[in-house]
């Protein structure tokens, strides 16, 4: 009984901690956003299904993570909001950084997460609000 609930507790902990830099990575381009999430709700589902259902249902991340999950698809302005707030912060970055290493570095980093994002299904407003609305439906 002792080691489940320690489990549990060591879970949440975690889920909380990649949800926190989850967050973090919204304003700083090398953390990976969406990983993070998704990791929080594998965690949160595993050890406290009032978590879980607290994520899938936020307001800002619930519908990032269902369209994520279940379709591999973003919506078109979060795609696109998403590529220009990446290279700009980037850019800033690679200006301020003094080592051509760290420069390289940015440019795949910002590559790689280009290329994920451009290879996702992207929802248009129509085909998003559908899919909340069917969501909603299912839970």
């Amino acid at each position: 009984m002792i080691v489940k609930s320690a489990k549990k507790y060591f879970l949440i902990f975690l889920g909380s901690t990649s949800l926190v830099l989850g967050i973090v990575g919204i304003l700083i381009p090398i953390l990976p956003t969406t990983p993070f999430l998704l990791l929080s709700s594998f965690f949160y589902l595993r050890s406290s299904n009032r978590l879980y259902q607290w994520l899938i249902h936020h307001k800002i991340f619930g519908s990032y993570i269902y369209n994520y999950l279940n379709y591999k698809a973003l919506k078109q302005s979060s795609k696109i909001g998403a590529l220009v707030f990446l290279w700009l912060s980037l850019l800033i970055s690679i200006f301020i950084v003094p080592s051509l290493y760290l420069k390289l570095f940015l440019v795949i980093v910002g590559v790689c997460v280009s290329i994920h994002l451009l290879t996702l299904k992207t929802l248009k407003k129509e085909e998003f609000i559908e899919l909340s609305l069917s969501k909603e439906n299912r839970l």
